[in-house]
């Protein structure tokens, strides 16, 4: 028997389990009588390769093990995709699954009843990704599952580097500095940002928040989302020092970051620019933004986010957070049993061989073979601690007004000091 033949096994099994125990499941809003047609949608930001053909491969097996089941899936940019959501989770007719990031937006869904509560249902996958999971509940329930959990850092282009006569990658702010002098005077752009879309932009400031900042006040301004620590305002002044050493690329301010060629992931992609700060998904993107569909190929590495010298932060901290999905409150019982398939330890394997994230249920770490990607899981796993995405972890309208601050300062129309006060301000108002 193939690989296939005993996917499709297993989840016909589980199908099967899952309809004898359909008249007595609580899970979803509407349940469908067993053998019943169901259809349902699924929303992504899977839009390029290789993870649009991933996700519809999942949803095709799926299907052949669930007869009765249609899935209707739709792929939309990122930006695009977080819009439509919040649209959506408003309306009668959202969609059944879709993409979830966890943290205080997530909270709000939950309070707002959008989400459904699959605890009773995933206890299982709950044990095999263990904390991985915290993102994705909420006062011990569990409202979605992760399927990846990474970090950030900074993708480079070694020939570039090798070019510019760059022979180890930074591991201090000063060093960084260094390398992007020694690519200047090589004619090399140095870094790229996404500015169009606000959040590439105040990704540097939450790194250096994170580099400034203790781990406690970190944690305690999540949860009281009160930002009067001077390490916040440092973050900001490191910041502006770093900005005005001019290391991006002409017209940042109206590039975005994933949309094409021209995008900051294409022009780091098409060899265009020597460094992006970005997320763990920036080898999946970037292979989507190419002719041949490889990206840099051999010539790409990465390095986490350089130390600070002096601050508070713990050099070995890490920023990320993951990427899941969630039910809609509505949502049918076979959304669950899409989101454990999606879970399982072969779906998550084969997800990690795709290069386009780090998997979460154990079993799976050997789908994880690309050089980069074992970098960032074993700085993952070796951090002191991981921090969620600061606008993620602080919620929609403080997160909404931090990255509007960075922005403005990206501009030259803000400081430091404005970034904080942006922030307290829109707490002051939830």
């Amino acid at each position: 028997m193939n690989r296939r033949s005993t996917r499709l096994v297993a989840l016909a099994t589980a199908a099967g389990l899952a309809v004898a125990a359909l008249s007595g499941c609580s899970t979803g809003g509407d349940t469908a009588a067993a053998g019943d047609d169901v259809t349902l949608t699924w929303w992504h930001n899977g839009t390029g390769e290789p993870l649009n053909g991933f996700w519809q491969d999942v949803a095709t097996e799926f299907e052949e093990a669930h007869p009765n089941v249609t899935i209707e899936v739709t792929a939309v940019q990122n930006e695009e995709l977080k819009t439509k959501v919040a649209v959506a989770l408003q309306s009668n007719n959202p969609p059944d699954l879709f993409q979830q990031w966890g943290g205080g937006q997530m909270n709000d869904q939950v309070a707002a009843g959008k989400l459904l509560d699959v605890s009773d249902d995933v206890a299982e996958e709950l044990e095999l990704i263990g904390g991985s999971a915290a993102g994705w509940q909420v006062d011990g329930k569990t409202y979605g599952l992760p399927f990846s959990m990474g970090i950030s850092g900074v993708w480079y282009n070694t020939a570039l580097f090798e070019q510019a006569g760059i022979s180890e990658a930074p591991s201090t702010v000063d060093e960084l500095n260094d390398a992007v002098d020694k690519l200047k005077a090589a004619g090399i752009t140095p870094i790229v940002v996404g500015a169009k879309d606000k959040w590439p932009a105040a990704h540097y400031w939450y790194w250096l928040a994170l580099r400034s900042c203790g781990q406690d006040v970190l944690q305690d301004a999540a949860k009281d989302l009160v930002f009067d620590d001077e390490c916040f305002t440092e973050a900001g002044e490191e910041l502006q020092s770093f900005i005005d050493t001019e290391p991006f690329q002409d017209g940042f301010l109206g590039t975005s970051a994933q949309q094409g060629a021209t995008s900051s992931a294409g022009l780091l992609a098409n060899g265009n620019a020597a460094m992006e700060l970005m997320g763990h998904w920036q080898p999946g993107v970037m292979g989507g933004l190419t002719e041949d569909g490889e990206g840099l190929g051999d010539d790409l590495g990465w390095f986490p986010f350089p130390a600070v010298a002096g601050a508070d932060g713990a050099a070995d901290a890490m920023l990320g957070g993951g990427d899941g999905y969630s039910c809609s409150a509505s949502a049918p019982p076979e959304c669950v049993e899409l989101l454990k398939y999606i879970s399982s330890v072969d779906v998550q394997t084969r997800f990690a061989e795709t290069g386009a994230g780090l998997p979460v249920t154990a079993g799976s770490e050997s789908g994880v073979t690309d050089p980069n990607m074992v970098a960032l899981l074993e700085a993952r796993n070796d951090a002191s601690y991981v921090q969620l995405w600061l606008d993620i972890a602080y919620g929609n309208n403080v997160g909404g007004a931090l990255n509007d601050a960075v922005a403005n300062m990206f501009a030259g129309q803000g400081s430091a000091e404005d970034i904080v006060t942006a922030m307290n301000d829109a707490a002051a108002q939830q």
